[in-house]
């Protein structure tokens, strides 16, 4: 995700400061322990969430993303200091933005089509992320002996976990500048398109009220619970025949 012309850095930082200082002062004893056992989570989900897009628009015909070393794995080709901060401590934030071209789309597909797919590639990977590590977790759980050490191990990739099913679900939010928007933008009558274009800045202004004040929060959490929950429960059954 990124964050479109309507929005300035200098609003950013404003908007960082105080998430982080209300994150931390809402902070629990033990909230730094928590905080270290999210970073790799973050950067795992992160890293894989933007290289998603830029594999997607590459193998659209787009080379823009190869071009400025985004078709790559190295966190430090993804991750936006900023939006990794505000991951850790206000629970939402976002990777350094793929850039692309969609006049340079070879695919049989509508250009609409391939800027969808490759908006939705960077929430789907982190769905297939959360799944791989739900396999890893009831593995661990399953055949490890359990020593201090799994047990690290296993809340990592708990946090590694619900990260990504975080990610994946705030991303999908229609509202600009988020991947949700572009792609629903794909099934919205041009009537639609037309306000949202128009309404773009105002919706990212009431994007960032509902963030700082906490209101998404109470939109993407039951919705991360339950995927989560569904999850464990259909990787635990299989896991119990084991």
């Amino acid at each position: 995700m990124f964050f479109g012309n309507g929005i300035d850095k200098k609003t950013l930082y404003i908007i960082l400061a105080v998430l982080v200082v209300i994150s931390l002062a809402n902070a629990g004893s033990g909230f730094w322990i928590q905080t270290i056992l999210t970073i790799p989570a973050v950067v795992i989900a992160m890293t894989f969430h933007e290289f998603a897009h830029a594999w997607t628009a590459d193998h659209f015909g787009d080379t823009t993303p190869k071009s400025q070393g985004r078709l790559t794995l190295n966190p430090a080709s993804h991750i936006d200091p900023f939006g990794f901060v505000l991951l850790l401590f206000a629970g939402v934030g976002w990777g350094r933005p793929v850039m692309i071209n969609p006049n340079n789309f070879t695919s049989n597909k509508s250009r609409a089509t391939c800027e969808a797919l490759v908006s939705l590639a960077g929430p789907l990977v982190n769905f297939l992320l959360a799944i791989i590590f739900t396999i890893i977790y009831y593995a661990l759980g399953k055949f490890a002996p359990m020593t201090s050490l799994v047990g690290i191990i296993m809340s990592l990739v708990l946090y590694t976990i619900y990260i990504n099913i975080g990610l994946g679900v705030f991303n999908l939010i229609p509202l600009p500048p988020l991947d949700g928007e572009k792609i629903f933008r794909r099934i919205l009558p041009y009537n639609a398109l037309q306000w949202l274009d128009r309404n773009a800045n105002t919706l990212q202004l009431i994007f960032m009220l509902l963030w700082i004040f906490g209101a998404l929060g109470y939109i993407v959490s039951p919705i991360v619970t339950g995927i989560a929950n569904l999850l464990f429960k259909g990787i635990g059954m299989i896991f119990m025949v084991f």
